[in-house]
């Protein structure tokens, strides 16, 4: 509804999108999370909506799992902070430039994926490939992309939010890494 909201409204857009340089002069701190609610348009709304309906009941129900009643709570305090930490790297790299913008979930559906392959990460992606393969290509890529800055993606967003969702999980419930450690060991 944000996204909608801001497709047909400039002035949401303006008040709510990414701007480092904002946060920083004049303490506006709520984009670092508003701006996860935020599309560039349709077909990044859908793409956001369809990795996280893919991807999303999945963890969810891994985290009801390990964290009992509470689950769904802290899945969704997984997801709204990843949106946060997804945008530190960026607010310290562009805090001084005016023009830089930036919004989006991507860093938070990212982090979903990853605590996917978190939990099972023998889980098939593309080909075949295990899912702890698919996250090493996926993290490798995006840092490629952010140094290269030859597109209008926030590709550290992408990197630090997947980084996130398989730490944060790990925080909470070491043994959740050493199984999947053991998981990653036992295929090879």
């Amino acid at each position: 509804m944000v996204s909608y909201g801001a497709f047909t409204s400039q002035q949401i857009l303006a008040e709510a999108i990414f701007s480092p340089y904002r946060v920083k002069q004049n303490k506006e701190y709520w984009r670092l999370i508003t701006a996860g609610f935020l599309h560039a348009d349709w077909s990044h709304l859908l793409l956001n909506m369809f990795v996280l309906f893919a991807f999303g009941k999945q963890v969810e129900n891994e985290y009801i799992q390990y964290f009992g009643p509470q689950g769904n709570l802290v899945y969704a305090l997984m997801y709204v902070s990843a949106i946060l930490v997804a945008h530190i790297s960026t607010l310290y790299k562009e805090q001084n430039n005016p023009n830089y913008l930036s919004l989006g979930a991507s860093g938070a559906t990212s982090a979903v994926v990853f605590a996917s392959i978190l939990f099972h990460p023998l889980q098939k992606f593309y080909f075949g490939i295990p899912g702890f393969a698919m996250g090493a290509i996926y993290l490798y890529y995006s840092s490629y992309a952010a140094k290269q800055m030859s597109d209008r993606i926030n590709h550290e967003a992408h990197f630090y939010g997947a980084v996130y969702g398989f730490v944060f999980p790990i925080i909470f419930k070491p043994v959740i890494g050493m199984y999947c450690l053991m998981q990653i060991k036992n295929w090879f």
